[in-house]
């Protein structure tokens, strides 16, 4: 058997189950699978955009989770104020998420290292905490998004099967980009920055240009999750920005396989799944789930594809 084969099948598998969910749900009469799986794919898309700098990129960002935020924010806010339509909302989110990414991105790629890590960190609690402070917007209990966005007509984000195709294109949409930019010069570019960055500079590569591209791309990418997730739940609170939901993101990249396009699609999968498994069995399925993930980090080196791949090899 060919290398990287049973990985291959493997994702193809879990692609078609995706795209053939709606039917399964349609014919079983389990709304709730439905539900829970626009839930997986709007992270999975989250966690790709993390993948795009931490895995290809180096660069270990701990506050990712803070676009997600703020395109949930955009959304949620603009609905408050009476502007619906989803041509306006979608829009602005991308380009609220694009701006605080490169204000961080300008800052944190000063530094490397713990110093990056804390530094997105500490940001992405800055945007909680004025979250948390904006009174109008609900403050510390979050604020209602009471009618999903407007596109014209073209599509009922109301309805569950077309909001669930809306999540699953977005998610192609930015697998596809993400493969472009990885396979591109500009993706060479910023890999070989993460292997070695001494050396690109000292060929003549602005090292600090290119990631801080990269790091608008990847935060972009995930305030456009943040989009979604303010439909999904009819509701965004600052809790979507705390540092433990950065830290789910990058436990699903690094579950499904740091540097590969499916890896984190695969890693949102399973951990949401154990999540969601564990959690209907004891109120204490944290104390399962910890010890659970930390098996599989330890003993699979390279997530759940480096263990198919060496699978399909051996």
């Amino acid at each position: 058997m060919k290398a990287f084969t049973v990985s291959k099948a493997v994702s193809a598998l879990m692609l078609a189950g995706l795209v053939l969910l709606p039917l399964y749900s349609q014919l079983s009469g389990n709304v709730f699978i439905l539900t829970l799986f626009t839930r997986i794919v709007i992270l999975a898309l989250a966690a790709a955009s993390l993948n795009l700098i931490m895995g290809f990129g180096g660069m270990m960002s701990f506050g990712h989770a803070a676009y997600l935020g703020i395109g949930g924010y955009a959304v949620g806010m603009l609905a408050q104020e009476g502007v619906g339509s989803g041509w306006i909302q979608f829009p602005v989110a991308l380009a609220a998420s694009a701006i605080y990414a490169l204000v961080i991105g300008a800052l944190s790629l000063r530094t490397r290292g713990v110093y990056f890590i804390m530094i997105t960190l500490a940001f992405a609690q800055m945007a909680y905490y004025v979250a948390s402070g904006l009174a109008r917007y609900g403050g510390d209990d979050g604020l209602t998004v009471y009618k999903r966005s407007d596109f014209s007509g073209l599509i009922n984000l109301s309805d569950r099967t077309q909001f669930y195709y809306l999540c699953l294109a977005c998610l192609f949409g930015v697998m596809l980009l993400i493969w472009r930019i990885v396979n591109s010069r500009f993706g060479l570019v910023v890999q070989g920055l993460r292997s070695n960055e001494q050396r690109m500079q000292a060929i003549g590569f602005p090292a600090k240009r290119y990631q801080l591209v990269c790091f608008v791309i990847s935060g972009t990418m995930c305030g456009l999750a943040g989009a979604l997730l303010a439909n999904n739940t009819d509701f965004v609170s600052p809790a979507v920005m705390y540092w433990t939901r950065s830290g789910d993101l990058m436990v699903m990249v690094i579950l499904g396989g740091m540097g590969t396009l499916f890896g984190p699609v695969m890693g949102a999968v399973v951990f949401l799944l154990l999540e969601e498994f564990l959690s209907q069995i004891t109120e204490y399925w944290a104390l399962i789930m910890g010890p659970l993930l930390l098996l599989i980090v330890l003993f699979g080196r390279g997530g759940i594809m480096g263990v198919l791949g060496r699978a399909g090899r051996g």
